[in-house]
């Protein structure tokens, strides 16, 4: 925990998850950390912080970056393929994850990294006027942000534009149930399946990410897919993949798609090789023999591994290369032989393909022109 050092008044927002404790202290209860501030003090996400003996947000309305991406890219199969996303995230993280590959967003304290301000109805309007489908929070996870993420969102569905969270999951059941209600879809990072990975590697605990899970899915309309980065010696072996998959389809499921995406060298793990491909397919192998219809690669050149296939007959429903989609085989949501494919299609995919695009702040202001 350190100094809050707030610099910018404006982007302080006050928050309801927090308690006084009898010490004097005040315990952010937004996630399974529980951090005990005193006043002046941030907790371990470094965007939560005490200041009049009140917990608050100190990122409001301001963002690492903006970015307009292919709505594969976060990975989301099947939430309106091929269609546009735009991205963003502010900084900080609860977790401390060894391999993080945004980790000069999510482990950022200078707060120069962050953009000019952004407020929910600038970020809605450009949304709108470049013809996204949805808008992503991502780079860091959405949770430590989610006052601020929540009202990007009431202002998105104003132009019917979906709501993303890519999330680890880490957030505790009352925040858990306000934060999900105002989101369309979400991609959760299970990043291994032992409380020994999470502790050693990630900073974190297992069970909180399986509890919001079953909530998602059992609770909520919120459309849900899973990431699991395989790392090498990590959370890579036969029987802790098994393990998950099994735990996928007894409690959530066979139609929850499941990335499988390969890691690089990074952050504090640079002295790990990258995954080989082979370990991604034997990975989803094991998932499919488990019962479940929807098991992605990621991170490497695997059309096959990245496409979309008919559970019920076989049949090549989605075809992808990357993020480019090139065979569409549904038809109002279904295959020929009549099954209707898990998820929000429209009648044809997106047209936005593999493009990054990334908005600078300047190119903001002429998007926010051209749209009033």
């Amino acid at each position: 925990m350190g100094d809050i050092g707030i610099n910018n008044l404006s982007s302080v927002y006050p928050t309801k998850y927090w308690r006084k404790l009898p010490d004097g202290r005040v315990e952010c209860t937004l996630c399974p950390r529980f951090c005990r501030m005193r006043e002046g003090q941030r907790g371990m996400c470094f965007v939560r912080g005490v200041l009049d003996e009140k917990v608050v947000l100190t990122t409001y309305g301001r963002s690492s970056g903006f970015c307009i991406d292919p709505i594969e890219k976060k990975p989301l199969n099947h939430f309106y393929p091929g269609t546009a996303v735009l991205s963003f995230g502010t900084a900080g993280c609860n977790l401390a994850c060894r391999f993080c590959q945004n980790w000069d967003i999510s482990k950022s304290r200078e707060w120069d990294k962050l953009q000019e301000e952004a407020s929910p109805e600038l970020i809605a309007q450009i949304a709108h006027s470049t013809g996204c489908r949805s808008v992503a929070f991502t780079y860091n996870d959405p949770v430590i942000f989610m006052e601020y993420a929540i009202d990007v969102a009431k202002e998105c569905h104003k132009f019917n534009i979906k709501t993303v969270a890519v999330t680890a999951g880490e957030i505790n059941e009352e925040p858990r149930k306000e934060f999900f209600s105002h989101i369309d879809a979400a991609n959760v990072d299970l990043k291994g399946f032992t409380e020994r990975f999470y502790r050693k590697v990630c900073g974190g605990h297992l069970q909180p990410v399986l509890d919001t899970l079953k909530y998602l899915v059992n609770e909520t309309d919120v459309w849900v897919e899973i990431t699991t980065l395989l790392i090498p010696g990590h959370n890579d072996s036969d029987d802790e993949i098994d393990a998950m998959t099994k735990w996928i389809y007894e409690n959530l499921g066979p139609d929850i798609p499941h990335h499988f995406t390969a890691f690089h060298p990074d952050y504090k793990m640079l002295d790990v090789p990258h995954t080989p491909p082979e370990t991604l397919t034997r990975a989803r192998k094991i998932a499919m023999k488990n019962g479940l219809h929807f098991v992605y690669t990621g991170n490497v050149h695997d059309p096959r591994g990245g496409s979309t296939w008919c559970p019920n007959c076989g049949e090549l429903l989605i075809g992808r290369d990357w993020y480019t989609i090139f065979a569409w085989n549904l038809k109002n949501g279904r295959c020929k032989c009549g099954y209707k494919l898990p998820g929000h299609f429209e009648k044809n995919p997106g047209s936005w393909g593999a493009r990054r695009a990334p908005l600078s702040p300047k190119m903001f202001k002429k998007h926010l022109k051209t749209f009033l």
